[in-house]
């Protein structure tokens, strides 16, 4: 049976957590477990109690991340509006990444048993989301959760390319792709 983790000891974690996925976002992997703990404010040995490893730490990050789109989308699953629901997914899944895109973090974390259950956990939260949208006609019948999930990081990509671009770009891209979601209008996929 796994203990409760002490208040202090996952405020830490917390902390320790947003102060790496900052030293990632700024440095890459190479940022220092030093300068990570430097961040947070707390020693490294701390760092080290909680995860053994730079590649945990990594790990943890993209769990966190990713189990908070998989809370949504479950939390969302069971909401009034369909189409409403799928959107407001979509638009936290691109919030999510426009606040610290880490998305270079997935492929030094792929592979590890614990993402691939994860990412079906994901993939679930998102087939029920758009099979739900389907079958309340807010979306085209032929979308698929595979769609969905290849189309959540579109905006940011989109925007990215944009010199310039004033930092809420990506709202405009993601109203285009919902649109395109949509049923009214809409031609045979290939």
């Amino acid at each position: 049976m796994t203990r409760p983790m002490r208040a202090d000891a996952a405020r830490n974690r917390r902390l320790l957590l947003a102060a790496a996925a900052d030293e990632f976002a700024e440095h890459g992997l190479g940022a220092s477990i030093a300068d990570i703990a430097k961040r947070a404010g707390i020693g490294k040995g701390t760092v080290f109690r909680h995860f053994a490893t730079k590649e945990d730490l990594v790990a943890a990050i993209v769990l966190d991340r990713i189990e908070a789109l998989v809370a949504a989308g479950e939390r969302l699953g069971r909401e009034g509006d369909a189409g409403a629901a799928l959107l407001e997914f979509m638009t936290i899944a691109a919030e999510q990444r426009q606040q610290r895109d880490l998305t270079f973090l997935h492929a030094a974390f792929d592979g590890h048993p614990q993402m691939a259950r994860m990412h079906a956990r994901l993939l679930a939260a998102i087939d029920a989301l758009v099979d739900r949208a389907r079958a309340h006609g807010a979306v085209r019948p032929d979308v698929t959760g595979t769609d969905v999930f290849l189309l959540m990081c579109a905006p940011n990509h989109v925007a990215e390319m944009v010199p310039d671009a004033p930092p809420d770009l990506w709202r405009r891209y993601l109203a285009i792709i919902f649109d395109g979601l949509r049923p009214e209008g809409a031609h045979p996929l290939p």
